[in-house]
């Protein structure tokens, strides 16, 4: 008997010290604060700040984006990417255990996608293919992989326009949006470098890549601006259409900002001897021009770009943060002029002096962000001045979040 009990005591120890030993690790873990209640210690750049803040506010990144059930959508996406590069940055475990949890919640043991249907032809559902891109090659996970295949059919079977562009949506037929390229070609031309074997596939899916910015060039750009309007239906069909051009109305701020970001986002993927980029890169700099112009004197870009002493426009936040990373990272890259890091830093600066609050235990806000926008659908959106004003506005929208995190690591503040 006494041997039994000094058995059960050595077990005892034993599992106390493992015990221990845990928690102690826990303490050690890099994203808990030794500062108290501060939840976000002050002392990091705004990138981890930020980062650290949309992980507080969404535990489970399937729920990003204030989600109540787990969905495969473009804003987890967006953030999650925007992860990757605090990760890559950082090397802090936490960073990359939160977008694997994405993936691994949303995609099963088969390599199905939850919550997606390839039906729909859907462009939105592409972005979150480069939570993907970023983890398989570290997982080696097949079920990541066949994602990712399931994503590129979409690619080849996506409706197009009379002369080849995607359609954003099977519901919306005939309509290319600037949305739309942000949401497929970055993960598209990057699939295509590096899981495409076959080389006259991998230039197909190149040539369709930049013909989606030559179209959008095309349609969609006004000469008298330089900006680009939200939506082009080539049927000219929608009550929102022209019915001589087929453009919407307006220039809608997050809709410049996400073209932006798609070309510098495409340059990185894209052949250095592909002829279709320095017609991107060209471009590029007709928007940075055109963008400049339309800055406020505050550093900010309204709500409707052009009509900023309009009554109920407002300074907004997600299409300031995107055109800050679209500048920042396009001078850094070598494809816009030196003097538009001063925009970059100006925006910035703006950004940070009035749109950014932080609370008492260190959590950073994003305020005034445009909730949601887009054209047709039901209720019909008639893409007029009013109703691009009229959507809700909040704080912390990811599709403003993610944009300042690339943003705020561009500039390494």
């Amino acid at each position: 008997m006494n041997a039994m009990k000094s058995i059960a005591c050595i077990v005892l120890i034993g599992l106390l010290s493992v015990t221990a030993c845990r928690d102690e690790k826990k303490t050690e873990d890099p994203l808990i604060s030794s500062a108290g209640m501060e939840i976000v210690p002050k002392d990091l750049k705004w990138s981890e700040r930020m980062m650290r803040s949309e992980m507080e506010r969404f535990p489970d990144p399937s729920l990003l984006d204030f989600r109540t059930k787990p969905k495969w959508s473009y804003t987890p996406g967006l953030v999650l990417s925007a992860c990757s590069k605090v990760f890559e940055k950082t090397n802090h475990q936490a960073y990359y255990d939160y977008i694997y949890a994405y993936a691994d919640n949303m995609i099963d043991s088969t390599g199905s996608i939850k919550t997606y249907k390839l039906s729909n032809q859907n462009l939105d559902m592409i972005k979150s293919g480069d939570v993907l891109l970023f983890l398989y090659p570290k997982t080696k996970e097949k079920r990541f992989l066949k994602a990712m295949e399931t994503l590129d059919e979409q690619m080849k079977s996506q409706p197009t326009t009379s002369d080849g562009g995607y359609w954003h949506k099977k519901i919306y037929p005939y309509q290319m949006w600037l949305d739309g390229l942000y949401m497929a070609e970055p993960f598209h031309t990057r699939y295509a470098r590096d899981y495409i074997e076959d080389s006259l596939e991998k230039q197909k899916i190149y040539d369709d890549v930049v013909l989606q910015f030559d179209l959008i060039q095309k349609h969609s750009r006004d000469e008298q601006t330089g900006l680009l309007y939200h939506g082009w239906d080539e049927s000219k069909e929608q009550r929102w259409a022209n019915k001589e051009t087929g453009n919407s109305q307006h220039f809608w701020s997050r809709g410049m900002g996400w073209y932006g970001m798609a070309m510098v986002d495409v340059l990185d993927f894209l052949p250095e001897n592909h002829p279709g980029r320095e017609r991107i890169i060209l471009y590029l700099n007709q928007y940075a021009e055109a963008i400049t112009k339309v800055q406020d004197q505050s550093g900010l870009w309204w709500q409707v770009l052009d009509q900023g002493n309009r009554e109920g426009n407002y300074l907004e936040a997600t299409g300031s943060s995107m055109f800050t990373y679209t500048f920042a990272k396009g001078v850094r890259k070598g494809y816009l002029p030196e003097h538009y890091l001063e925009v970059a830093e100006k925006a910035y600066k703006a950004i940070i002096n009035t749109l950014i609050s932080v609370e008492d235990n260190g959590l950073v806000n994003l305020n005034q962000c445009c909730a949601v926008a887009g054209l047709g659908g039901d209720p019909y959106r008639d893409g007029s001045f009013e109703y691009y004003i009229g959507e809700s506005i909040r704080a912390n929208d990811p599709k403003g979040t993610g944009p300042f995190i690339l943003a705020s690591l561009e500039l390494d503040r």
